[in-house]
């Protein structure tokens, strides 16, 4: 994994970077620990869903972007400094050990903004591209609906082309942050005689237009926080020149900027699991319903250790599909990655559960189960969250399908 060195002492290996690389990680640290908001800040201002971008969350982007650590692999004018794939590798390391995400409205960095940049007008690319990159303006991603979750393909919102004007019919849901976002970047299906992959058209829609109605889905976990929610278009007229790409052509997004940074976000999952194995194993100091540690029963020991192996076996199945990313191949690892990693984090969370018994939704050990103040793993909390993380990104049962036909060779069912 060049520059990164390799070197083999009988059975172990030990991975490197090169001395320039590792000067990119330090000197990231140090700005990372200079300029993070306070964490009384963050508190004092919630954030309430993925299209909600609060003051200091604001604050930070913007900060990220002049510093050029936004995304560091983009131009500087563009909230980057052309890092190499390597020094985004350890740049997404280090940013999944802060308490910070980069962006309160992921989507519209992580996946719009690139979809902007690769297929937007040299116009919508002046309006939106710098304004998403800093915080400004927030999105929703409309893809899914009733009839078409996991297969895009299947959508059924209408758009049809009426002079100047695009005429939107339809319905999205589980549109994430959609009750305060301004913009939606919305797949319509412009041409219905087309086939299902074909015909599908992207537009950028200004959520405050006409017609537009957002139905929020309260959360069991979380009752004062609605991320998702259900969106209706009703004779929604947007302007033509919103189309961004070439009409008809909007499946080519899907397989393009939607792919972007994927080869690396995989880092995030793996630290989020590491930090949560050594949450466990702290709870295994603790004294259980029995009265007796809870790390003294030999089976909590081997849960624990099983999930430390299963995590290093994921994490460096990483290092080898980034491998061969950074050759310019294909990975089929991160489609196994993308399965086993949300499915072993649930395992973690149901075996802290297991752990604690009955204590684990007791109102008198309230801050085990759902509150999160004084810094305690909030293992109930985590545990429900835990499903969602096997849906969002392509569900588990999409990413069977995938490795069993593209990487197996397996025959469709």
């Amino acid at each position: 994994m060049p520059p990164a060195t390799a070197r083999s002492y009988g059975w172990r290996v030990h991975l490197r970077y090169d001395p320039e690389t590792e000067r990119f990680r330090e000197e990231l640290r140090s700005w990372l620990s200079d300029n993070q908001p306070p964490p009384e800040e963050v508190r004092a201002d919630p954030w309430l869903s993925s299209g909600h971008i609060t003051g200091w969350a604001r604050a930070w982007q913007q900060r990220l972007f002049d510093s050029g650590w936004l995304v560091p692999g983009w131009p500087p004018e563009l909230g980057g400094r052309n890092a190499t794939p390597i020094q985004q590798l350890v740049y997404f390391e280090e940013m999944a050990c802060i308490p910070l995400m980069r962006s309160c409205n992921l989507q519209g960095l992580t996946i719009i903004a690139p979809s902007i940049r690769d297929y937007g007008s040299e116009q919508q690319k002046r309006r939106y591209l710098v304004p998403t990159l800093r915080g400004e303006i927030s999105w929703c991603l409309g893809m899914s609906e009733p009839g078409a979750g996991s297969d895009l393909a299947s959508l059924s919102t209408r758009a049809s082309l009426e002079g100047d004007l695009f005429v939107v019919n339809g319905q999205k849901v589980w549109t994430s942050g959609a009750a305060h976002a301004g913009l939606c970047f919305c797949f319509v299906r412009t041409d219905p005689d087309a086939p299902k992959h074909k015909g599908i058209s992207v537009l950028i829609i200004d959520m405050k237009s006409p017609g537009i109605s957002v139905r929020p889905l309260p959360e069991l976990v979380d009752k004062d926080r609605a991320d998702f929610s259900e969106v209706y278009f009703e004779n929604v007229e947007v302007p033509s020149e919103n189309l961004v790409g070439v009409l008809n052509h909007g499946w080519s997004i899907t397989t393009g900027s939607l792919a972007h940074e994927r080869g690396m976000l995989w880092t995030s999952q793996v630290a989020r699991i590491e930090q949560k194995i050594g949450e466990l194993i702290a709870l295994g100091g603790e004294t259980g319903p029995s009265g007796e540690r809870r790390g003294d029963d030999p089976r909590f020991r081997d849960r624990v250790a099983e999930l430390y192996v299963e995590s290093q076996a994921l994490k460096y199945m990483g290092y080898r599909g980034f491998a061969k990313v950074a050759r310019g191949k294909s990975s089929p690892e991160h489609s196994v990655m993308k399965l086993l990693g949300s499915e072993l984090e649930q395992k973690l969370c149901l075996i802290a559960l297991e752990a604690q018994g009955p204590q684990a939704l007791d109102v008198a050990f309230a801050r085990h189960a759902f509150d999160e103040s004084e810094g305690a793993p909030p293992w109930a909390r985590q545990y429900l969250y835990s499903f969602s993380n096997t849906i969002a990104g392509g569900t588990s049962e999409i990413q069977r399908n995938i490795i069993a036909q593209r990487v197996l060779g397996l025959p469709r069912s």
